[in-house]
C-alpha cells in the first residue's frame, strides 16, 4: 500500500470516528497512540490529523499533537443557526428548480427510511448504522436539487458537524418524537410546492434537535 493510500485509509477511519463519536469531542490524539491502533505509519497520521484539522474536525496543538474540537452550547448554536440558514436557501431553490425525478427520490429516500428500524443507539456501533445511512440520504434528497455545488458543499460539512453532537444527544435524556411524521410533514409541504411550510417545519425539525443536543451537553457537565 503505497503513502496515499495510507493516508486515505486513516483519514477515513478518524473522521468516521469523530463524526460517530467514537472519538470524544475535546479528545487527546496522540499520534504514537493512533498509529499504534491504526498500523499505517505515522506521517499518514500526521497527514490525516492536518486533513482533518482543515476540515474543522480536530484543533491542532503546537508540540502536543492535536485533539478532537471540543462540543460546547456556544459552537453547537453556531453551527445549528448556520445550518438552519444554508438549509433554508438549499430547499427553498430545490422547491423552485426541482423536477418529477427529484419529487421520486424525496418520496423513495422517505419511504426506504422509514421501512428501516431504528438502531439501538445505546450500542455505539449502530452510530453508523443502516438506518443512518437512510437518513442522510432522506435530508440529501431534500436539497439536492438546488442547483449549486458551493451550497451543497457547505450543506454536507455542516451536516458531517451535526452529527458529531447526535451521540450526545442520545446519551442524555430522550423526548419523545415522532419523527417519521416530521419527515412526512416536509415531504407533503415540499410535493405542494408550499417553501414556506417546508422552511418552517424544517427549521422546528433542527431546532428540535439542537435543544435535545443542548440539553444533553448541559447535563454532561
Amino acid at each position: 500500500m503505497d503513502a496515499g493510500s495510507r493516508t486515505e485509509r486513516a483519514y477515513q477511519r478518524l473522521r468516521q470516528e469523530i463524526l460517530v463519536g467514537e472519538l470524544a469531542p475535546n479528545e487527546r490524539l496522540r499520534v504514537a497512540d493512533l498509529e499504534e491502533r491504526f498500523e499505517l505509519g505515522l506521517t499518514p497520521i500526521r497527514e490525516a490529523l492536518a486533513r482533518l484539522a482543515s476540515e474543522g474536525l480536530v484543533s491542532m496543538e503546537a508540540r502536543r499533537g492535536a485533539r478532537v474540537l471540543e462540543a460546547s452550547p456556544a459552537e453547537l448554536a453556531d453551527l445549528m443557526k448556520t445550518r438552519r440558514e444554508i438549509e433554508r436557501l438549499c430547499l427553498t431553490e430545490s422547491i423552485k428548480r426541482g423536477d418529477s425525478r427529484w419529487e421520486a427520490e424525496v418520496i423513495a429516500a422517505l419511504h426506504v427510511l422509514g421501512r428501516a428500524p431504528l438502531p439501538d443507539f445505546a450500542d455505539k456501533s449502530a452510530m453508523a448504522s443502516e438506518w443512518e445511512a437512510h437518513h442522510r440520504r432522506f435530508h440529501s434528497a431534500l436539497v439536492s436539487a438546488c442547483g449549486s455545488e458551493w451550497l451543497l458543499r457547505f450543506w454536507n460539512q455542516l451536516v458531517d458537524h451535526s452529527q458529531r453532537y447526535r451521540k450526545i444527544r442520545l446519551a442524555g435524556p430522550l423526548v419523545a418524537r415522532d419523527v417519521q411524521a416530521e419527515h412526512q410533514a416536509i415531504v407533503d409541504a415540499v410535493l405542494r410546492r408550499d417553501a414556506v411550510a417546508a422552511v418552517a417545519l424544517m427549521e422546528r425539525h433542527l431546532s428540535d434537535t439542537e435543544e435535545a443536543a443542548r440539553t444533553a451537553l448541559q447535563q454532561a457537565r
